[in-house]
């Protein structure tokens, strides 16, 4: 070999060893959600982790962050598979959940088992953070049904209501708000008026046998625990009805997660007629703080159907995932990174239960938002508490109007 090819050899591989050293470390973020049924939740969900990404060049600790979409059409074995993949994928390191809480609830002993971290900002049945395993890997954002049906209740009896009937989906969702409102309505001294249950895909001609079998108990309001497509079904099932025979609805937040607004009409854009539960912040509210301003002027920056804050569908799952990223962002700063995916999730459950800096979401700033999860703090891995919640309703243009 002549002296002029060993001199290209050597600038070569100079080159390569300087281009390889220069390239920034990357991990996975997952998000496991509805494409399908629920896809405007789940639009939503990516578009708020999307959001806090871009706020700091999609890096923390030396890394970058790619977000990889997972869609589990509501399925609870398509869900495990997808949690499988990732427990076997060293650059996935945490996954974020969508709507549904029967997929947490299901796989939730693998989650913990295999220390899969997982990050909820929708799914809300109770609990999905209180597991039995030696130690808890899941971390909400979210309304938490051990408190949600406390605020329905507590809000329909002060507007008068005083014969609630339960109309809830056949689910592990359905059943854990099926214990909340009853306790909750209990503290109040009331006793529900009665309990029906539906399966996923019920038919409009089921729903209004069971809505007119609810007027005719004598109830004077309906609490409900639906997704968006049997949320849906009830409303032409309502809309079918005689006026007489409708009753109030005070709804559960899963109505919210897909197209459900633009299928209902005026008649139930009406805070009399229907409410259902919020967290306290909203985009469409009349004073928005500096980083409300500059989130959503973000938001309209990456997404080119987004011109204003009405174009954020389910606008609560872009709230919480925005929130929820920042937090999992400064836990991810606190801990650093190692490159062994093993470590790094430990390190970051770790910060995540102690984080020292205070973190400036939407809803609130965050200090220390979790803890370890004991019979004597079930709440350890709740960031929202009963103060953050509150009702609201659909205005005539489609947004959610808050009931302060």
């Amino acid at each position: 070999m002549n002296r002029f090819k060993q001199l290209v050899i050597v600038i070569f591989a100079s080159y390569c060893v300087v281009v390889n050293a220069s390239e920034t470390p990357s991990y996975q973020l997952i998000l496991d959600a509805d494409f399908s049924g629920t896809k405007a939740s789940s639009i939503s969900i990516e578009r708020g982790i999307r959001t806090a990404l871009a706020e700091q060049n999609n890096s923390a600790a030396g890394y970058t962050f790619e977000l990889v979409l997972r869609n589990h059409h509501g399925s609870t074995p398509r869900s495990k598979r997808n949690l499988i993949e990732m427990a076997a994928n060293p650059k996935a390191l945490a996954v974020f959940s969508g709507l549904h809480s029967p997929p947490l609830l299901a796989n939730r002993a693998y989650i913990n088992n295999n220390q899969l971290l997982l990050l909820d900002p929708w799914a809300a049945a109770s609990p999905i953070t209180r597991g039995n395993e030696r130690e808890n890997w899941i971390f909400r954002l979210s309304v938490d049904d051990a408190k949600a049906g406390y605020v329905i209740a507590n809000a329909a009896i002060k507007q008068g209501f005083t014969k609630p009937y339960l109309l809830l989906e056949k689910t592990g969702w359905g059943k854990a708000n099926d214990k909340t409102m009853v306790k909750a309505l209990k503290a109040l001294n009331i006793e529900p008026h009665g309990i029906a249950w539906f399966n996923w895909g019920i038919g409009v001609h089921d729903a209004k046998i069971k809505l007119r079998k609810i007027h005719n108990s004598g109830a004077d309001v309906i609490f409900l625990v639906a997704n968006a497509p049997e949320g849906k079904t009830f409303a032409d099932a309502i809309l079918a009805l005689e006026p007489n025979v409708r009753l109030p609805v005070r709804s559960h937040w899963g109505i919210t997660g897909g197209d459900f607004v633009t299928h209902i009409d005026d008649y139930l854009k009406s805070p009399q007629l229907l409410q259902f539960i919020q967290t306290k912040f909203s985009f469409n509210e009349a004073y928005q703080s500096p980083i409300a301003k500059q989130v959503l002027a973000l938001a309209i920056e990456l997404f080119d159907d987004v011109k204003s804050s009405a174009d954020i569908r389910a606008q609560t799952g872009f709230v919480h995932a925005y929130d929820l990223t920042k937090i999992l962002l400064s836990a991810i700063n606190q801990a650093q990174l190692t490159g062994d995916i093993d470590v790094d999730r430990r390190a970051i459950h770790h910060a995540l239960e102690n984080l020292e800096q205070e973190v400036e979401g939407l809803i609130k700033r965050y200090k220390r938002p979790f803890s370890v999860v004991s019979l004597t703090n079930p709440d350890g891995h709740e960031a929202l508490s009963l103060a953050d919640y509150l009702m609201g309703y659909y205005g005539k243009d489609n947004r959610v109007i808050l009931l302060k």
